[in-house]
C-alpha cells in the first residue's frame, strides 16, 4: 500500500498499481490498472482493467470506466449539472467506453458517455456524447476527426 493514502472499501486487483497520496472509497479497481499520485475517486466508481489514470484526477460518483482506457492528468469529471454545498442534488452518470482517451486538463459534465476509441483532445470541455472513433476538442468539445 503506498504511503499517505486513504484506502477505504475498494476493491482493487491484486495487479493493479497505486501510488502515493491516492484516495480511494469504495471504487472497483480492475486488471493492470494504474493509478497515478493525487488521484481521488469516490464511491461506486468502477474502473476496468489496463486503464491508465495520471495524475490529479478526479473522478466522482456515477462514472464507469471501462478497458483500456487513457485518463490524462488534470481530467476532472463531475456528476451534477447544478451543484450546490447543501440540499437537493441529482447524481448523473457518466460513462467512459473501451479503448477511449481523456487528455490533460479535461473537464467532463456529467450525464456523458465518451465512445469506444473515441479521443478528447487536451483542454477540452465535454457537454455532449462523445461517438466511438471520433477525436473531439475545445469548449465546448467539438468533433473534429473521424477516426474509423
Amino acid at each position: 500500500m503506498p504511503d499517505y493514502a486513504v484506502i477505504k472499501k475498494a476493491k482493487i486487483a491484486k495487479s493493479a498499481r497505486i501510488y502515493d497520496q491516492v484516495n480511494l472509497y469504495g471504487c472497483e479497481v480492475g486488471d493492470n490498472t494504474k493509478i497515478d499520485a493525487f488521484v481521488y475517486i469516490e464511491e461506486g466508481v468502477k474502473i476496468g482493467k489496463n486503464v491508465n489514470i495520471r495524475p490529479f484526477t478526479f473522478i466522482p460518483e456515477g462514472v464507469t470506466i471501462e478497458d483500456d482506457v487513457f485518463i490524462g492528468p488534470n481530467v476532472t469529471f463531475t456528476n451534477d449539472k447544478y451543484p450546490r454545498s447543501r440540499g437537493e442534488w441529482k447524481l448523473l452518470r457518466t460513462v467512459v467506453k473501451k479503448g477511449a482517451s481523456i487528455g490533460a486538463g479535461s473537464v467532463i459534465l456529467p450525464g456523458i458517455t465518451i465512445g469506444e476509441n473515441a479521443l478528447v483532445g487536451a483542454g477540452s470541455v465535454v457537454t455532449k456524447d462523445v461517438p466511438a472513433n471520433t477525436v473531439v476538442a475545445g469548449n465546448p468539445a467539438r468533433p473534429v476527426e473521424d477516426r474509423r
